[in-house]
Formats: structure tokens, C-alpha cells, sequence
């Protein structure tokens, strides 16, 4: 059948692009473990370690492997044509994100928890890139991915990760109590400039640079 065919191949660059993002994540991991640290908030010791990394990102992949099974849910017809399209263009939006995010953020990228978070020495604010438009981009692309794996993959998996993002949430928060600290006023003006989760519609301009 066709429609069967479209969710194995949406499915599978699915998966595929998820696997990309997780290597351009555990990559920029491992070069942190090597940098100097800055100001940190919290405790965010117990993360910052090659140990968590491998074994608590080994039993979280596992739990989701065990979680892949098909939620009691089997839309057909239009309903079903109308679920890959919303959840391909979901979870694709959301790797993008996640990647575009982690790529922005370049060597100032690092790993924080709701327990704390660990700045680097010489840390630069990142407002270019997707952090021009929200200021947590790949928490949001975490969140879009978790909307579209449901629709797609129709898993426990992704019902589980979408439960996740209340922690992401408290993460985004004490990384914004970290960021106000080290660049007060700078960062002041860019959250007022950014908002933290939707972007905003750009307000057009004259040619004086003013709103008409």
C-alpha cells in the first residue's frame, strides 16, 4: 500500500536524522569534559563527567528502546494521511532545530540539569543562528520531535519523552538564572529582544528603520 510505504520511508529519515543529532550532541559532550569552567550555579558536578555520559545516556536509550511499543491508538483514512504529514513535518522542524541549535552554539556548547548549570571560562553569549529567533532553540526542537515521533512512530517512546520536557523546562530556567549572572545588562537586552520559546513575527520596517 502507498500510505504504508510513505510512513516506512518518513519513518526511517526520521530515525536517521535523530541518529545525526545525537552524534553532533555526544560529540560537542566529549569536548566539553575538556574545557576550562567559568561560573556555575547549582551542582551541576554529577553531569559533567565521561562516566554519566556513557552510562546514564546507555540506560536512558535503553528505556526508550524498551518503551518502542505501539500505542493503542491505529488511525486510518484521512486521519492517518493527515497525522504523517502534521508528525513528518513536527519531528523533522525539531531535528533541525536541535542540530542548527547545537552547531550555533559551537564550543560554548555544554550539558546543564534543573540541578545546575557549568559555564565555561571566557564564555560567550550565542544570540546568531536559531537563538536570534527563541533563546532555547533545541529544547524547543526536543519538544517538536517528541509532538512528531507520536504521530509518526505511534510509540510509548516518544509519549516518554514528551513527558520529559517539564525537566527540559526547569533546565531552560537555570540556564537563564546562569546566563543573567555572567552577562547582566547584555543579557538582559536579548531576552527582552528574544522571546524564550515561540518566535515572534518580524515587525516590518520603513526605510528609516522605524515600524510604519
Amino acid at each position: 500500500m502507498l500510505l504504508d510505504a510513505w510512513e516506512w520511508w518518513v519513518g526511517a529519515v526520521g530515525l536517521a536524522g535523530l541518529l545525526a543529532a545525537l552524534l553532533v550532541i555526544y560529540w560537542g559532550l566529549w569536548l566539553s569534559l575538556s574545557r576550562p569552567r567559568g561560573r556555575k550555579t547549582g551542582s551541576p558536578e554529577s553531569m559533567l563527567n565521561s562516566a554519566f555520559y556513557t552510562l546514564g545516556g546507555a540506560a536512558y536509550f535503553a528505556l526508550c528502546f524498551v518503551l518502542w511499543h505501539p500505542l493503542p491508538v491505529a488511525p486510518s483514512g484521512w486521519a492517518r494521511v493527515a497525522a504523517l504529514a502534521a508528525g513528518a513535518a513536527l519531528l523533522y522542524t525539531g531535528i533541525a532545530l536541535v542540530i542548527w541549535g547545537r552547531l550555533a552554539l559551537g564550543r560554548m556548547y555544554n550539558v546543564s540539569s534543573s540541578l545546575g548549570v557549568q559555564l565555561y571560562e571566557g564564555h560567550e553569549l550565542v544570540t546568531s543562528g536559531p537563538f536570534a529567533h527563541v533563546r532555547h532553540p533545541m529544547y524547543l526542537g526536543i519538544l517538536l520531535v517528541a509532538l512528531g515521533g507520536v504521530l509518526v512512530y505511534r510509540t510509548w517512546t516518544f509519549v516518554f519523552l514528551l513527558g520529559n520536557f517539564p525537566g527540559l523546562y526547569r533546565r531552560a530556567v537555570r540556564e537563564e538564572e546562569a546566563l543573567a549572572l555572567e552577562f547582566g545588562e547584555r543579557w538582559v537586552a536579548y531576552a527582552e529582544r528574544v522571546p524564550a520559546w515561540l518566535p515572534r513575527p518580524r515587525r516590518r520596517t520603513n526605510r528609516d528603520g522605524h515600524a510604519p
